[in-house]
């Protein structure tokens, strides 16, 4: 493990949150370059496991290509309690690799299907994290639209066809009084398209995670334990999402009642004491 003998500082730590499970993931940049790397602790994803950390931690060293690309990093989202403020990291397209070498058959039965699904799922949900500009150093999206390539073209020429579909089945159900239908067939077109606007606002999106604060810190007086991950996971099984800024537009009153109803049953809360 050469290369984690200095710790690495990240530009940005973001949590992701995959079924009941918080992983975390990082972004640094490469000492001597202008490159910037995504890398996740391996230490969370061996816990939600239910893996050994020192076997898991044995098997990263005798692995002699994990050993070489895994880095020490400074992971406060983790570490604010510890006294060592370091993680073990590997670089994200590495998390399939240490994956693939756990032995399925030799872990408990009820882990199996758990680490089944990581090997299918993880690296995707962990990507999407990273996406859109968010922690990359690629380019705004609203910057790669001002450019007039072929690519965009037909982005700009789909999107003009989401708009004409989107008025005209607006059209068609005021005339039908089947405006349900109508809408269910818009968000699938919308879906395919890949129509930006079919999800919530930034400014939703916060009201929802406040929400979501809110009934999770409830829940804590009385469990005394991290929340917030089941309670995503039950939003996304709820609303078929994966991530909570994916929810679509036209759910997002229905999403933010679901939240005070179970918010109102925890604390027998009014209308007027709601804290989001």
């Amino acid at each position: 493990m050469d290369n984690a003998i200095n710790s690495l500082v990240p530009v940005e730590e973001r949590e992701v949150f995959f079924y009941d499970d918080t992983l975390i993931a990082v972004l640094v940049e490469l000492p001597g370059t202008d490159k910037q790397q995504i890398y996740v602790p391996v230490k969370p994803l061996s816990d939600a496991l239910g893996l050994a950390w020192s076997g898991q931690y044995e098997r990263l060293q005798r692995d002699e290509v994990l050993a070489e690309v895994s880095q020490l990093i400074r992971v406060t989202r983790i570490n604010s309690q510890r006294g060592n403020p370091d993680s073990i990291c590997l670089p994200l397209e590495f998390i399939p690799g240490w994956l693939f070498g756990i032995t399925a058959a030799r872990v408990k039965e009820e882990l199996r299907d758990k680490i089944m699904r990581y090997r299918r799922e993880c690296y995707v949900v962990l990507a999407d994290a990273f996406v859109e500009g968010r922690l990359t150093a690629e380019p705004a999206f609203t910057e790669v639209l001002a450019t007039d390539t072929p690519a965009v073209q037909t982005y700009k020429m789909l999107q003009a066809m989401t708009q004409l579909a989107r008025n005209q089945m607006l059209l068609e159900a005021r005339l039908t009084t089947r405006l349900d239908d109508y809408e269910q067939r818009l968000e699938s077109i919308e879906s395919q398209l890949g129509d930006p606007g079919r999800s919530i606002t930034p400014d939703q999106a916060m009201q929802i995670s406040q929400a979501v604060k809110a009934v999770a810190f409830e829940i804590e007086k009385r469990t005394k334990k991290n929340e917030y991950p089941a309670i995503y996971g039950q939003m996304y099984r709820e609303f078929g999402i994966t991530s909570y800024k994916l929810l679509p537009a036209n759910k997002f009153e229905r999403a933010m009642n679901w939240l005070t109803e179970w918010y109102r049953r925890i604390t027998g809360a009014t209308g007027d004491e709601l804290p989001f």
